[in-house]
């Protein structure tokens, strides 16, 4: 690794291994608490293509800052984007970011999974981000994401943010048809009231 933009490869680097053991730790949290995995494998076709797509995503957050260039590439960082107001704001948004996705985490206790649970959910969590967004775990890995592309202006950054949008909008809404089967009336008046991946309505 290069000095060139050291301390942004670092913190973009870090965010994503403390984000993904993250993930891990409450995995194995929640296994404990209800005795089996929360879903941690993918089921049919369209699963299994939105892990590669996750996959992608995950690699690129963490490994992206080992062989990223300095100015000058089309992969490299964009001198037109640097900015040391954006490296700030993309520390903060990281920041943020990863907080409210543990305040998601202490939110679902033992009702978080890795997408559905066919097994059905006996209660549809309504309290902490959940109160005024559906999926607030998705919405956080974008603000975090968007924190990293600031830090680390490369057309693979904004590459990886559209990707995950894209998955987490085809996952979310597998997840909505399958919460409104389990739920009914419950689910569709809590869609009304809450927004996808941000605060809203619908």
């Amino acid at each position: 690794m290069n000095e060139e933009f050291l301390w942004q490869r670092i913190v973009v680097a870090l965010s994503g291994l403390v984000y993904w053991g993250g993930v891990v730790i409450q995995a194995r949290r929640v296994r404990k608490k209800i005795g089996r995995t929360p879903n941690l494998k993918p089921k049919g076709t369209k699963e299994r293509l939105l892990w590669v797509g996750w996959t992608l995503v995950i690699l690129c957050w963490i490994l992206q800052p080992l062989w990223v260039r300095g100015t000058g590439s089309w992969y490299g960082v964009q001198a037109s984007l640097v900015h040391p107001a954006a490296w700030v704001a993309g520390v903060i948004l990281i920041v943020l970011g990863y907080a409210a996705t543990l305040w998601c985490y202490a939110a679902m206790g033992a009702a978080w999974r890795i997408g559905i649970d066919e097994k059905g959910t006996s209660k549809l969590v309504q309290v902490g981000p959940y109160r005024r967004i559906r999926h607030p775990i998705y919405g956080f890995q974008m603000t975090m994401l968007i924190g990293a592309a600031l830090l680390l202006p490369t057309w693979i950054s904004f590459a990886i943010l559209v990707i995950h949008y894209v998955c987490a909008t085809i996952k979310a809404v597998d997840e909505e048809r399958h919460l409104t089967g389990v739920f009914g009336a419950e689910y569709r008046d809590f869609m009304k009231r809450t927004g996808r991946f941000l605060p809203g309505r619908g």
